[in-house]
């Protein structure tokens, strides 16, 4: 079942239906859990989504089932091209390219990594410099080793300023999941506490220095209603939200003003039946109609009587009942009691009408 799931995967695939293959993967991923192929795979699939953090994280299952998988090396260093983390990129393309040396796909992502890297020292320097002071070696008195010191002291002032890890958020009427791309993270690491309208984050681990996210919300929450999950590429946060406005940001700004998200009312009603005519008809009211009929309804012969002994009996208290059934019983059907305390104390005997002779069938 689960080749049969792949191998629709694979059909969705090559037709561009991207979304409809992960959830063939997803599927045969279900009943087969321990295939890296499927992971490595629904990864390449992610990306082509654009969803670049569950690439990763597929990447990662792969290689932890598989870690001679070199396309799950090839999953992961692409995805983290995307998410702009080339150091990480880089040593799991080099990571790959030893099980696949003469793929030279790794070779050409490696190089596009290195490029990167350079291209961000180079714009940080440059940053730096641009925006310090212009110290020059004349008569001032400042030597070339003092504007040395100061350029490295102001690099790593903003390199301790720089936020630790990336964040992003995204919506939905009743919540508001941020996400802090965390890779590695141990439980016992992290402490995320709720306020009624703040939300305060602490990675501490162990031999680094501490990161602390603690925005003021856009909007209330409500804490005892909200969730945290570590996962191995990030942390994922679930804020209820108290109110159903939409969030134009993830923090508190006084110059915007929440809107109101409208939901839809649906009310409960009794189901109506399908009719080809325009006019709906009240299916309540031909009830009680029929009811009506039926109750009004005047029959000749059997059917008559039938009807005047069931209408007798629905109408009786519980002695009535049991006077009934027991003479009805007892006699053969040729006596119909209501009177309980006339034939409960005894048998009641049958009593054929005028001109007919009562007999007991003997089998």
């Amino acid at each position: 079942m689960a080749k049969e799931l792949e191998r629709k995967a694979k059909e969705a695939f090559f037709d561009d239906d991207f979304a409809l293959a992960v959830d063939f993967y997803s599927e045969a991923i279900k009943l087969d859990p321990k295939d890296a192929n499927l992971f490595a795979d629904r990864a390449q699939a992610h990306i082509k989504l654009n969803a670049f953090t569950e690439a990763v994280s597929d990447a990662n299952n792969a290689i932890m089932l598989n870690p001679s998988l070199s396309k799950a090396y090839l999953r992961k260093g692409t995805a983290c091209i995307k998410l702009e983390e080339y150091h990480t990129a880089k040593l799991a393309l080099q990571d790959g390219a030893a099980f696949a040396p003469d793929d030279l796909r790794f070779s050409k992502l490696i190089q596009q990594c290195d490029r990167f890297i350079s291209e961000e020292s180079n714009d940080f320097v440059s940053t730096i410099s641009s925006s310090g002071p212009h110290l020059n070696n004349t008569n001032d008195g400042v030597t070339k080793e003092a504007e040395e010191d100061s350029l490295v002291s102001q690099i790593k002032e903003v390199t301790i300023n720089r936020p630790k890890y990336r964040h992003e958020y995204y919506q939905k009427p009743e919540e508001v999941v941020v996400t802090i791309f965390a890779k590695g993270i141990s439980a016992k690491d992290l402490v995320v506490d709720f306020g009624e309208q703040i939300l305060s984050v602490t990675i501490d681990v162990p031999g680094q220095d501490a990161y602390r996210f603690q925005p003021r919300l856009f909007g209330k929450i409500v804490p005892n209603n909200c969730k945290v999950a570590v996962l191995s590429t990030k942390i994922e946060i679930r804020l209820a939200k108290a109110e159903a406005i939409n969030w134009t940001s993830l923090e508190y700004s006084k110059d915007t003003l929440p809107t109101k998200i409208n939901m839809p009312i649906v009310q409960s009603q009794r189901p109506s039946y399908p009719s080809s005519k325009a006019k709906t008809k009240d299916w309540d009211k031909l009830e009680a109609l029929v009811k009506k009929e039926e109750k009004e309804e005047k029959l000749d012969g059997d059917a008559g009587l039938n009807k005047l002994f069931r209408d007798i009996y629905q109408n009786a208290d519980e002695d009535m009942r049991r006077a009934m059934s027991k003479s009805f019983v007892e006699s053969n059907g040729t006596v119909l009691s209501t009177d309980w305390k006339e034939v409960g104390s005894k048998k009641v005997e049958g009593s054929p009408p005028d001109g007919l002779e009562l007999k007991k069938w003997e089998y």
